[in-house]
């Protein structure tokens, strides 16, 4: 993928999804996992540049970009989630998201794919005892393409992102 911006339209009218209806997830991958995301909080994809750094934010929050005159925050997914040998190449992008009215922007290793998942594809996360953190992942969704088979973790982004250690978002005003 270039550097240059792609826009990503949301599928369904007036960004309504319907009880049943198949949902479409924007793929992209961190480490070895792959992970799917709301394409509907999906703004934008770009290449990666280096952010403003900022002083005193949490490490994972990589600094701003000016984004067309609009200042974003930019969190590295990879920091984030704690997985080892961050490194920035030709892949790496950074998805825009438009989220509780804010635009934030989240580092990935690649963008895969936009999928469409029927309801009946997704299975939902399994208890992992306290062990994990699984309160983002929504759900397992089962990706076939011919005699292949992968998953896919849901993740509810905008809950992450508005998460009180995330930092991004004012919790007295946002209302889930």
């Amino acid at each position: 993928m270039s550097a240059q911006a792609s826009t990503l339209k949301p599928a369904t009218p007036n960004g309504a999804a319907l009880a049943g209806a198949p949902r479409e997830y924007l793929s992209f991958k961190l480490g070895a996992e792959e992970y799917g995301i709301d394409i509907l909080k999906v703004q934008e994809i770009r290449g990666y540049e280096p952010p403003t750094r900022i002083a005193n934010a949490p490490h994972f929050i990589k600094g701003v970009v000016n984004l067309r005159g609009v200042i974003v925050p930019i969190v590295d997914m990879r920091l984030r989630f704690g997985l080892p040998d961050v490194k920035y190449d030709s892949f790496t992008v950074v998805i825009i998201l438009n989220i509780a009215h804010r635009t934030v922007g989240m580092v990935v290793d690649s963008v895969s794919d936009v999928l469409e998942l029927p309801p009946g594809h997704i299975k939902p996360a399994p208890e992992f005892n306290g062990a994990i953190d699984a309160t983002y992942i929504t759900g397992l969704g089962t990706i076939k393409h011919g005699d292949d088979e992968r998953m896919l973790i849901l993740m509810d982004i905008e809950q992450m992102m508005t998460a009180a250690d995330m930092g991004l978002m004012d919790t007295d005003t946002f209302v889930h």
